[in-house]
């Protein structure tokens, strides 16, 4: 799975880092910040939580190939 963010759309609510602070950080506004674009498989669930609980719908989860196999 890999993460992609929409820093447009982000407003910095935090819910992604509060839930999945191993795939999410925040910057010096309290934006979203991805550390781990490329998750492994251990962290899917977490991530996936962190991607949904965005208000404002700035992050997307991307299945790829290895991780669907």
């Amino acid at each position: 799975m890999k993460i992609r963010l929409d820093q447009e759309r982000c407003t910095g609510h935090g819910r992604c880092y509060t839930l999945a602070p191993e795939v999410f950080d925040e910057d010096e506004r309290g934006h979203c910040v991805v550390t781990l674009a490329d998750v492994p498989d251990t962290l899917r669930e977490k991530a996936r939580r962190g991607v949904e609980g965005c208000p404002e719908y700035a992050l997307e989860a991307i299945e790829n190939a290895e991780s669907e196999a």
